[in-house]
């Protein structure tokens, strides 16, 4: 992070896999002061929340917040406060919208690891238990399992995924105008939405 002088900055993101209905996220930018001497820290200042509500396929968005962080004493804290102040860029799924993860293709018999040894009989043998009782399988033909499979490997899981920031650099005002106490947000490559006002006391990992 750069700009030890201006409380106004740009950053810069990218995302993948953000698709409607499918795996929305929401993000912001907050503030935060570390106590020097202990883990704690505390929201101190805030953009608005966003919502990428992505696009109709798997895409790479590129995103960027410009914001006016109002920490008290900028990035060159005083002697009389030995706090050390930090921006993260936070992001989490919709309460509303849980990820929902791609159908995918199963097959029902018996199944191993290529590195266990065959049972005796080969596959054609593996039928002989009452019921085709699982229990009965993992007793007597051990690392042999019954039941339905998962074919392939291209399913997608449902999670999205967004980069660490590119860059945040502090600028002057003459340099980023646009740059607002809510945050100014620009996205490419799928939908975005202002959904909440700046917020210090939403949740956060506090670490």
């Amino acid at each position: 992070m750069t700009g030890l002088k201006y409380d106004r900055i740009e950053c810069k993101f990218i995302t993948f896999n953000i698709v409607a209905a499918r795996s929305e996220a929401e993000v912001r930018l907050a503030a935060f002061r570390h106590a020097y001497d202990s883990s704690l820290k505390e929201c101190v200042s805030a953009t608005s929340t966003v919502r990428l509500t992505g696009n109709t396929a798997n895409t790479i968005s590129v995103a960027k917040f410009r914001w006016i962080h109002g920490i008290q004493f900028g990035w060159d804290y005083t002697d009389d406060d030995s706090a050390i102040y930090t921006i993260e860029l936070q992001h989490r799924n919709p309460n509303d919208l849980p990820a929902r993860a791609d159908d995918y293709r199963q097959v029902y018999g018996f199944s191993k690891l290529s590195k266990t040894t065959a049972p005796e009989g080969g596959a054609l043998a593996m039928p002989n238990n009452t019921d085709f009782a699982t229990a009965v399988v993992s007793q007597t033909r051990p690392g042999v399992g019954l039941g339905w499979w998962r074919i392939g490997d291209d399913a997608w899981d449902g999670r999205y995924s967004i980069s660490q920031m590119h860059y945040c650099v502090g600028m002057s005002q003459e340099r980023l105008p646009t740059a607002s106490t809510s945050g100014w947000f620009w996205n490419v490559g799928g939908g975005a939405r202002f959904v909440r006002d700046p917020n210090i006391n939403e949740p956060y990992f506090n670490v």
